[in-house]
């Protein structure tokens, strides 16, 4: 499914005569059944960065700010049956939705993008997209909040109650809640760093576990660790996500591998590694995860 120049044309038409239309397609998505692949897996692609303001891959610090450009590669990655769905905020879930690419795809609304990159507000990251009303309301499978602990700020107090109601309401629509508890510190220069080392993962993970009135509905979205301790310290279903794309898509894919064969881990979320990989080839970024993927099964 391309996005050839008559369909971009005809999006930016609807866009601009038609608003209804979203709503309509909305409406008439076929939903799927059932989170999980027959095979007991879930594989999304993440494209809901660029509403963080965080548009860089690699040397090209605006790649994701050409909307044309990700919308075909999201069209690219989402014709593979392997990839079960999108993780996304409001403006490019509808945008797929209004070129038809979401029928019979898991949809997971991305709630809070107020922490802009590099902002000094950032860990306050507020709830500025979708809310949980409104997944339930457009018939999404889940919503998804990123929750970046830094204990010397006080804006991630605001995130954890946010984030607590979120999961909260979401569990009360029976959806998924997909966190995403990230530790970080400031360096000497004040920019934010993820710390990586055990510890700190499994803390975040234990944090997450306990948001809200019940993890019945919770699911973590954790970075590959680089030992399992972070995985042993929770219960709840694991998606692997992407992270930064590392410029080796090999060594991603290996990391990606030794964490999918922990017994909580059920997939991956991956954005810019597979949107913008190296080679420009982005069918072909897909279909390594996938066979990753399927190999750990």
């Amino acid at each position: 499914m391309s996005l050839s120049d008559d369909r971009w044309r005809e999006l930016l038409r609807v866009r601009a005569t038609d608003p209804g239309a979203v709503n309509r397609a909305y409406a008439a998505r076929r939903r799927r059944e059932r989170l999980l692949s027959p095979s007991g897996t879930l594989f999304l692609v993440a494209a809901d960065h660029p509403a963080r303001g965080a548009l860089g891959v690699g040397d090209d610090p605006m790649a994701m700010a050409d909307r044309r450009s990700l919308l075909a590669r999201l069209l690219i990655a989402l014709e593979n049956p392997a990839v079960d769905g999108i993780l996304g905020t409001p403006d490019v879930v509808e945008e797929l939705l209004l070129l038809d690419a979401l029928h019979d795809k898991i949809v997971i609304g991305s709630m809070n993008r107020g922490g802009l990159a590099g902002a000094d507000w950032e860990i306050d990251d507020r709830f500025t997209a979708y809310t949980a009303r409104s997944i339930a309301d457009f018939r999404l499978d889940g919503g998804k909040l990123l929750l970046r602990l830094v204990d010397t700020d006080p804006g991630t107090v605001p995130t954890l109650q946010a984030s607590a109601e979120a999961v909260t309401e979401l569990a009360s629509y029976g959806l998924m809640a997909m966190v995403e508890p990230l530790p970080y510190q400031r360096d000497g220069a004040g920019k934010l760093v993820l710390q990586r080392d055990s510890a700190s993962l499994a803390r975040a993970v234990t944090v997450a576990s306990g948001l809200g009135v019940t993890s019945a509905h919770t699911w973590l979205k954790l970075p590959a660790p680089q030992d399992p301790v972070m995985l042993d310290a929770t219960t709840l279903p694991v998606v692997v996500l992407g992270g930064v794309p590392s410029g080796d898509p090999a060594a991603d894919l290996a990391s990606w591998g030794a964490a999918l064969r922990h017994d909580v881990v059920r997939g991956l979320v991956v954005g810019r590694s597979l949107l913008y990989p190296p080679d420009g080839d982005v069918g072909g970024a897909v279909d390594a995860a996938a066979r990753v993927l399927e190999k750990s099964r």
